[in-house]
């Protein structure tokens, strides 16, 4: 095996987190050389990366929510290393994680050191990566307003209790979306940009997606008024009525979007109204469980032009 050397970036919210020190005490007992840095405000964290690979540092672990796994696993394709990337999920949603099956305890999510790391695809659009996934939408809109307080007290079931509370000012946005052999354009309710299955707190919006195949996954959820007059079961028995939605799986896709069309990166505001998205295969390399659902065997495809 090779050095046995890693470093935490731990968001500053989780500093006192007993179950992440322990977790870190553990695996030092094991023999690994752990060194923690804390994130206080933004840029923290691409600071820290660029900081761990200069020093050497083989393997890196982000640990945070959705937001701060982004912020990491960004910075971390931006380099030209065959570092890799451990997850340690401690936000609210976890989505990526959960969808993963990488383990919400800290101790378990460790031992991912210990396993080989796969290479695994980001999203890009407008210079910036992302890990999980792009959404837009009513449901977009629910993930971007959903108090801090609130999580704290609800974990992810905040975000249905802020969508229920916002049903009256649920409004359909027209978007258009085209990619190789792709085009759709209309009234939609929601959408997802998929490297990763699940958005805003377990909703799954691309149940197919896969993080090694070269593909963005596209699920839209168009606005018929038959649409819009069930979205309350939506919101509560989850997106379950799976045949309305038009999906696609592209290697790039380009959309445009009218006023009102909410977009969010992994939980982060988006503006702008034409937008590319595109995946970037195999950049990353990251530890995630033999058995992921997110993995499969699919070889990565050529991305025409």
């Amino acid at each position: 095996m090779g050095e046995r050397k890693a470093l935490l970036i731990l968001h500053g919210k989780q500093a006192l987190n007993e179950e992440v020190r322990a977790a870190v005490e553990g695996k030092r007992k094991q023999g690994w050389e752990l060194a923690v840095r804390l994130t206080w405000e933004a840029g923290d964290a691409g600071r820290l990366v660029d900081e761990a690979l200069a020093a050497g540092y083989r393997q890196v672990i982000a640990g945070g929510g959705d937001g701060t796994l982004r912020d990491i696993a960004e910075a971390m394709a931006a380099h030209s290393s065959d570092a890799s990337l451990v997850l340690m999920p401690l936000g609210t949603a976890n989505d990526f994680a959960r969808a993963a099956g990488i383990s919400l305890e800290p101790a378990q999510a460790l031992e991912l050191l210990d396993s080989a790391p796969s290479a695994i695809d980001l999203g890009t659009v407008g210079g910036q990566a992302f890990l999980n996934m792009a959404t837009g939408g009513f449901g977009s809109n629910v993930t971007a307003n959903t108090s801090e307080d609130l999580k704290k007290i609800l974990g992810g079931a905040a975000y249905l209790f802020t969508g229920l509370s916002r049903f009256s000012e649920l409004h359909a946005a027209y978007g258009e979306l085209q990619g190789p052999d792709f085009h759709w354009r209309g009234e939609l309710l929601a959408l997802g940009i998929g490297n990763g299955r699940q958005a805003g707190g377990g909703r799954v919006l691309c149940p197919q997606a896969l993080v090694d195949d070269g593909l963005l996954d596209i699920s839209i959820l168009p606005a018929p008024q038959e649409v819009v007059g069930t979205l309350k079961n939506l919101l509560t028995e989850g997106f379950g009525i799976d045949s309305m939605f038009v999906r696609a799986r592209l290697p790039w896709v380009e959309i445009k979007v009218s006023e009102g069309l909410h977009i969010n990166l992994d939980g982060e505001p988006l503006e702008g109204d034409n937008l590319r998205f595109e995946a970037r295969p195999a950049a990353l390399r990251v530890h995630l469980p033999a058995n992921s659902p997110l993995l499969g065997s699919s070889p990565v495809v050529n991305r025409p032009d």
